[in-house]
């Protein structure tokens, strides 16, 4: 089978990268700049990540929609990064409004333009409430509109959605996943916070393994 992997060089993604292509799969990689102040620092993660497996990676523009994404402290600079573990309110500060259905649905239309067999992204679970979109009953939709949305189905992959952070680090540690070249920080340096939500979301995932990180 082939995949369009929406890719941004974190954990998560990375390690469904080396987990789809595990499994026999092609795959190419789609990465979106959408005004996340934390791009640049992302974006060289992911590309040297694609560029060591050899996998075609493409970025998708989507800059001109965040004046359309309101308030939210990834892609509107003016607020600040919540600091400290997940909880509601946090995590309501750091949504991009329907931002994984927007890079899903490009991902899509790459994979229809190349023949795929859909798309697929690195949604998990955990012990705090995932965003909306990362939830199973969201991949669930997202994989019957993709049965519909072109001239043959096509189907949207959410393999982690079940799982939790921890169970992805494992994972990822059987793959050989380089976890040093992924990138998980909101705050937009040049160097981990370690205070952000992903920041303390990562260190209690490679808790959970029984591992230590060295990103």
């Amino acid at each position: 089978m082939k995949y369009v992997v929406a890719f941004s060089g974190g954990l998560d993604s990375t390690t469904l990268l080396y987990h789809l292509r595990a499994e026999g799969h092609d795959v190419k990689a789609l990465s979106a700049d959408y005004g996340q102040r934390h791009g640049a620092r992302e974006g060289r993660a992911a590309e040297e990540i694609a560029e060591l497996l050899g996998v075609e990676r493409r970025v998708v523009n989507l800059t001109a929609l965040v004046e359309f994404f309101g308030r939210n402290s990834l892609s509107d600079a003016a607020v600040p990064v919540p600091a400290g573990a997940y909880s509601e309110d946090s995590m309501k500060q750091t949504t991009v409004p329907n931002r994984n259905m927007v890079l899903l649905s490009v991902g899509l239309a790459w994979a229809a333009s190349l023949h795929f067999d859909g798309v697929a992204f690195g949604a998990h679970g955990g012990e705090y409430t995932p965003y909306p979109d990362c939830q199973p009953a969201f991949a669930e939709a997202m994989d019957k509109a993709a049965a519909v949305c072109d001239w043959r189905p096509l189907s949207v992959l959410a393999p982690f959605a079940t799982w939790s952070k921890g169970e992805i680090v494992k994972r990822g540690a059987e793959l050989g996943v380089p976890f040093h070249l992924t990138w998980s920080c909101y705050a937009g340096g040049e160097t981990p916070c370690g205070v952000c939500g992903t920041c303390v979301d990562r260190a209690g995932a490679f808790k959970e393994a029984g591992m230590k990180d060295e990103g």
